[in-house]
């Protein structure tokens, strides 16, 4: 197979030739979501760039196992090692049980997901159906000499691990600055630890904790890091190609996967570490923390007047997500999801005029470069921005065509229709709103409904049944009644 693909890796800081470690297949693992509330504009960016990847790599013949978890245990408020478990948190709020919150939210995460065609990955584990996992990996970890127990709870030596190893090899951080930066700061189980660099592998669950299970060093649950180093090793293998999600977690959480797959494993866990980055509203991360954040259920309802000036489609915010590279930072503001609703729309018409075209003796346009250009940008780290640009260039090409401006030959016209669709529809994932659809259907058959009855009104019955049988063969029945007609869909 070619491997013309280059990526990004955190790991490296540079571009380097695609190359799997089994070729053709290929393992990729992204970080999911923390099932505790609903899920926001920010969390559409890493899952839409990498259903992205995904689908490119597919693409391109490789055959992808893509696993993105479910952590529905051990993510503390704060993502630190003390404090409340944040769906315990919400369902101690709500009077319910924990799990109750955690599926109510998966359910929520995945319909959204689906309304954003982001295709589903192949594997979707959960935190909480992989405790032996995580416990045998803390096991092997403190085999190996690098974690310590404390009153039922186990952590993480980061200095004793860094004798041999680089802690920081992913983010650059030191590790003489990491607990100089700690200060003075005390926090309730602080001082079990060590060094204050030290992280949680389990945790002792205090007599009010509701989530909690049994290990051979008392009742607990797991750290927030260590469900990813069990879950990745057990679907991927303790090396696999792709490692993704946002770079809000490339430290502490991804920093301390490798630490864990390391002294666990003796083993890096993967080949490319890919990060995209934040999503930001005026200038700064969006997130739940902060309170900035808009979920998609308002985007597409328009239900936060103070904030949206209209209702955006799910298949406007993927096209705002993807107008951008993953790695660079993309600012949310009415204007620019505006600007992405009609860039949309431009695509998806020359999507439709393309069948329109017919082919002529000679091509003005050459369609030879414009594919190859088309590949070299997902090629190219997938550069969906400069696919966009490609994309609006044969956009253009195709009102030119329409119009007379332009010719084509019929293998030209082939291979420019082929292309086109298979870049919009099957790599960038981009699809007719069904929402958007719907209503220019009830706005036409209105519009008809209105001409029948002038019809009637001017007792041309011929037009109104002509009109009314024409329906029905499309399958459409319209009912008069004695406040005017209503039609439905048989």
């Amino acid at each position: 197979m070619e491997h013309s693909i280059r990526v990004y890796n955190s790991l490296s800081r540079e571009k380097e030739l695609f190359v799997p470690l089994k070729p053709p297949f290929v393992g990729m693992y992204v970080c999911g979501p923390t099932v505790y509330g609903d899920t926001h504009l920010g969390h559409s960016r890493p899952y839409i760039t990498f259903d992205l990847v995904f689908r490119y790599l597919k693409h391109k013949g490789y055959k992808v196992r893509y696993v993105r978890n479910i952590t529905d245990v051990g993510h503390l408020v704060g993502d630190a090692d003390e404090g409340e478990d944040k769906i315990e948190k919400r369902a101690r709020l709500e009077k319910l049980e924990p799990m109750e919150v955690a599926q109510y939210y998966t359910n929520a995460f995945e319909n959204n997901m689906a309304r954003l065609n982001i295709l589903p990955p192949s594997i979707a584990p959960r935190a909480s159906g992989h405790i032996i996992e995580q416990i045998v990996l803390i096991v092997k970890i403190l085999e190996a000499g690098l974690a310590y127990v404390v009153n039922g709870s186990v952590y993480f030596d980061v200095e004793k691990y860094s004798e041999h190893h680089h802690y920081g090899i992913l983010s650059g951080r030191v590790l003489e600055d990491l607990q100089a930066g700690a200060g003075s700061r005390t926090l309730e189980g602080q001082d079990e630890k060590r060094n204050r660099a030290d992280f949680a592998l389990w945790k002792n669950a205090s007599p009010e904790h509701i989530m909690r299970w049994p290990s051979p060093w008392g009742d607990g649950f797991p750290g927030w890091h260590i469900e990813c180093s069990a879950m990745s090793a057990k679907y991927l293998g303790e090396e696999f190609d792709i490692h993704g999600g946002g770079m809000d977690l490339l430290f502490p959480h991804h920093e301390c996967e490798i630490a864990q797959s390391v002294a666990g494993n003796h083993k890096q866990p993967a080949k490319y570490w890919v990060h995209n980055n934040m999503l930001t509203i005026n200038g700064q991360k969006m997130g739940k923390s902060l309170g900035n954040f808009i979920t998609l259920d308002e985007l597409f309802s328009g239900s936060r007047k103070e904030v949206l000036d209209q209702t955006y489609s799910p298949m406007t915010v993927r096209f705002f997500i993807l107008q951008a590279h993953y790695r660079s930072t993309l600012d949310f503001s009415n204007v620019a999801l505006k600007a992405a609703e009609k860039g949309l729309a431009r695509l998806m018409q020359a999507y439709q005029d393309i069948d329109k075209l017919k082919p002529a003796a000679v091509s003005t346009i050459e369609v030879g470069p414009w594919v190859d250009a088309c590949h070299a940008a997902m090629d190219d780290d997938f550069n969906s921005a400069i696919l966009i640009a490609e994309l609006f260039e044969a956009a253009t090409w195709i009102n030119k065509l329409n119009s007379g401006e332009e010719t084509i030959t019929e293998a030209d016209l082939e291979l420019l229709k082929k292309t086109y669709r298979t870049f919009v529809s099957d790599i960038l994932g981009l699809e007719a709103d069904v929402a958007e659809t719907g209503d220019k259907i009830d706005g036409l058959m209105e519009l008809i409904i209105e001409l029948r009855k002038r019809s009637r009104e001017n007792k041309d019955f011929q037009t109104s049944d002509k009109i009314r049988d024409g329906l029905e063969n499309l399958g459409f029945v319209i009912k008069d009644g004695k406040d005017g007609a209503e039609w439905s869909a048989k």
